[in-house]
């Protein structure tokens, strides 16, 4: 465990999925193309959700195979090899259909970034399974922060690129070239953590039978676990930030001059916090107070969205922006090390598939907040928003730490 050699894929891995999925940030850059084509507010939160959310359907199916492989890298291979195709064919629909067909280049995007969360399903499960396999409990949190540590510098070197590229091109072309190019660069990364060397698994659990079977031990064991059944509900309200989070850009638009420069300056200051940010999160969970990361991280929601209220000015969306980077690389961290902490080495990827995937129910709510905002304004949404995460960080404080017994 711990090689310098799996440290460092795993850190290109995400330095390069990074600069890719930058260029459709869902909170930024989406929302705009989606608008462009003629996309209302609850197409951006379908959108928004598709991006993040379509891994809920199968992750429990992933890990029913899963619990059975001694060896998980061969099957990640194939969702990276999906995933690249998926992007990829974005920015070829975009530029082969564009203005001439709005309504379906949207359709097209919707079902390729349907396949690209969908097959993330199954890469999430491998992926953890595999990380825990090559990486001890405390150097875990440290090789996952100064991951995310690079992975924000290239996130903000995409985003000012991306920023760059609206600026002095036209649409719908740029959009097509962003989504191309940063498919080629997130497929270096795909190659990294593919070619990592994984020890084999050998405390492995007998099969059931059947799916079904599955996932009557699965509830069984989520009845069973107070532990598990409090990340999930602490991890869930934290997605409460998508109610209002997709659509603060869009007020922005209306408030300020949100052209191809300052929306990439706004892009760079979110990357900025999740770099900055990384620092602490790394020290704090390499000192196993994942506990506190996510109440801090929680915290810095709740001070973004306050501060939408009043936001009339660049500088301050850019804050916003900046406090949810931060929070959410604090929640990826937190999260994930929480969860291996408390999950038995022949059921982890049980455990993992059932937070996953309840939890992923959280990307969702960006729908809702389409709904909300449609009907009503973005006060009420944020008010809205914030209660909920409110509600998540009480729910923080009943996290367990270091479970007695297991």
């Amino acid at each position: 465990m711990d090689k310098k050699d799996s440290h460092v894929k795993n850190i290109l891995h995400g330095f390069f999925l990074s600069i890719g999925t930058t260029i459709a940030e869902p909170h930024t850059i989406l929302p705009i193309i989606i608008t462009y084509f003629g996309g209302g507010t609850i197409l951006v939160g379908v959108f928004s959700s598709l991006l993040r959310g379509g891994a809920i359907l199968v992750q429990l199916f992933a890990a029913f195979f899963a619990q059975s492989y001694p060896l998980v890298l061969k099957y990640l291979r194939r969702v990276f090899f999906i995933r690249f195709v998926a992007w990829f064919s974005i920015g070829f629909a975009i530029i082969t259909l564009g203005d001439n067909h709005p309504k379906l280049t949207l359709l097209f995007m919707g079902i390729a970034l349907f396949f690209f969360s969908f097959s993330a399903g199954f890469g999430a499960i491998y992926f953890r399974e595999l990380t825990a396999k090559i990486f001890s409990h405390k150097f875990r949190g440290k090789t996952m922060a100064t991951r995310q540590f690079l992975a924000a510098i290239g996130s903000i070197l995409s985003g000012s690129l991306a920023g760059y590229i609206l600026q002095v091109t036209t649409p719908p072309h740029n959009f097509a070239y962003l989504f191309m190019v940063s498919a080629v660069m997130m497929g270096f990364g795909f190659i990294a953590m593919g070619s990592v060397e994984e020890p084999v698994k050998k405390n492995i659990p007998q099969k059931e039978k059947s799916f079904r079977e599955f996932l009557k031990n699965a509830l069984k064991i989520l009845k069973a676990d107070e532990h598990l059944r409090i990340q999930v509900r602490t991890f869930l309200l934290f997605y409460s930030y998508l109610f209002a989070l997709p659509f603060v850009i869009l007020k922005a638009k209306q408030t300020i001059e949100l052209d191809g420069v300052a929306l990439g300056t706004i892009i760079t200051a979110q990357m900025i916090g999740a770099m900055i940010s990384n620092f602490l999160w790394g020290y704090l969970s390499g000192k196993g107070k994942n506990k506190l990361v996510t109440q801090i991280a929680i915290s810095l929601l709740i001070l973004a969205i306050s501060l939408a209220f009043v936001a009339n000015h660049l500088y301050l969306y850019m804050t916003i922006f900046f406090l949810a980077g931060a929070a959410m690389d604090g929640n990826r961290i937190a999260s994930g090390n929480l969860l291996i902490q408390i999950s038995p080495e022949d059921k982890r990827p049980i455990y993992s598939a059932l937070q996953m995937t309840i939890v992923s129910f959280g990307m969702f709510f960006s729908i809702i907040g389409g709904v909300i905002l449609k009907f009503s304004s973005f006060e009420l949404l944020y008010a809205f928003a914030i209660f909920w995460l409110i509600l998540a960080l009480i729910s923080s404080t009943k996290l367990i730490e270091y479970p007695t017994k297991r």
